[in-house]
This record gives C-alpha cells, structure tokens and sequence, in this order.
C-alpha cells in the first residue's frame, strides 16, 4: 500500500474515532447529568467555591447558551458555564464547573503550557481563518506555484501545535477538578468515579483531535513531496 493510501486510512479512522469519542461524550454527560450532587450545589454554586477555596479573585462566572460550549476566558477573566451547567446541580455540571475553574486557577499561577497557549491564539486565529483557502489554492496552482502550498502547510502545523499545546492545559485543569472535588466532599466515593469518567472522556476528544490534525498534517507534506 502506498504511503498517501495509508494517510487516507488513517484520516478516515480518525474521522470514525472522532465521532464515536464525541457520541460517548455526549451520552455520559446525559447519564451524568440525571445524578445530583450529595449537597444540591449549582454549577455556579461550584465555580464560586473552587475560586473562594483557592483564594482566587478578579474572575466572573456567567451562563451562556449551547451544549457543551463551556470555557474559561483568559482576556477577560469569565468562567462561562452553559445554562444546564451553571443552573443545574448534577455531577455531570460540577464536573465541568470545576474543569474550567481549573483553567482560572492556572491562569492564576501562570501555568506555563497555558501561557503558551495564549501567546500563540492570535497566529493560530489568523492561520485558521486563511490555511484552508490557502491550502486549496497551493493544491491547484502546485506545478507554478509550489510555495504557496508549503506555506498553507505552515499555517496548518500552528493549529496542530495549538491542539497539541492544548492536551496538558486541559489535562491538567482535569486533575484539578477531581483533586478539589474529592477533597471538598463535592463528590463521594462513587460519584467521584463519574465525575473521573466524564472529564476522561472529554480529554478524549482533545487526544482525537490532536492526533487527527497531525494525521492531516502529514497528508500535505507528503501530498507536497510527491507533486514537487
């Protein structure tokens, strides 16, 4: 089998992988979300203790629409929480209040592979916006043209490095939630199980799309090397 059928095998596993990763995600914080906390606390109830636990200020916490669209922003310092997660009560929503406070406490301590992350967000901005036109562009103009196609390979490696540098931001922020959660008796000896296989499957999702983008990295630099 030659090398670019082999990337294609790969790309469509990914592809598969990804979607069974996100489905398995998605039935688990459904499962999880039908389980309530021991003490009834809120999303927000949970943002609100972590930071205070951790002596974090300066950090608001806000609902915002969307499944699964939580996140923590660094500019501004807002813990955004989905309205099931800041409203409900459930282990599924702690789970995920805590992830993303984890995030505000390593912005907190300067974790290092956060601040890198950061300081990389506006190339990785601009090379997401264009690397597809670019790429497209480079793939037809090949033979006149070479370089442009070697350039949109370089915008597309800034976003693989971002997915790549994103895996122990969010790993990390994870080990930070079940730390806090066990040790506040947020969660029991059970529950904290849960909440564990939640966040697990959620970092799958980072992991799968990591590696699909490397995947899809290496099809344009051996698509680049076969046509130059």
């Amino acid at each position: 089998m030659s090398g670019m059928g082999m990337i294609w095998i790969i790309f469509i596993g990914f592809t598969i992988l990804s979607w069974v990763v996100s489905s398995s995600l998605k039935n688990r914080f459904k499962k999880y979300s039908k389980i309530p906390t021991a003490n009834g606390m809120t999303g927000r109830d949970v943002v609100e203790k972590m930071l205070r636990d951790n002596h974090i200020t300066g950090v608001k916490v806000g609902a915002i629409s969307g499944q699964l669209s939580d996140h923590y922003n660094p500019v501004n310092k807002t813990i955004n929480l989905s309205r099931d997660v800041y409203y409900g009560n459930s282990i599924a929503a702690a789970a995920v209040a805590a992830h993303e406070t984890g995030h505000a406490l390593q912005h907190a301590e300067s974790y290092v592979p956060l601040k890198i992350r950061s300081a990389i967000v506006p190339a990785v901005s601009f090379a997401s916006k264009w690397m597809q036109w670019v790429l497209l562009a480079g793939i037809l103009l090949m033979r006149s043209f070479p370089q442009l196609l070697l350039f949109g390979i370089l915008l597309f490696g800034l976003t693989t490095l971002f997915s790549f540098v994103t895996l122990p931001v969010e790993i990390n922020a994870s080990h930070r939630a079940l730390s806090w959660l066990r040790e506040s008796g947020i969660t029991t000896l059970d529950t904290q199980a849960q909440a564990f296989d939640a966040l697990k499957w959620a970092a799958y999702t980072y992991v799968v799309a990591a590696l699909s983008s490397l995947a899809t990295l290496l099809y344009y630099i051996m698509l680049f090397n076969r046509r130059s």
